[in-house]
């Protein structure tokens, strides 16, 4: 079975209920091959991905945020 590709239209209500959860600044851009991934993105920094995800008829939205021990060594 194919991976469930994420759509344009999917990805601007994953970024209203992210902007109205989260954060207004928070983006989701697409890539630039069609997959089951976009990125999320405040101003220019890339913080990590939404994926799509469709088992037995539903379908649901996972963010993963990535924080590398760099990140935090001036906190």
């Amino acid at each position: 079975m194919a991976a469930p590709v994420f759509h344009r239209d999917e990805a601007a209500k994953v970024q209203a209920f992210l902007n109205q959860k989260l954060n207004p600044e928070l983006k989701v851009q697409l890539r630039q091959r069609a997959d089951e991934c976009a990125e999320i993105y405040i101003g220019s920094e890339c913080l990590g991905v939404v994926s799509k995800n469709v088992e037995e008829g539903e379908t649901s939205y996972s963010f993963e945020i990535t924080i590398l021990d760099i990140d935090l060594e001036d906190l």
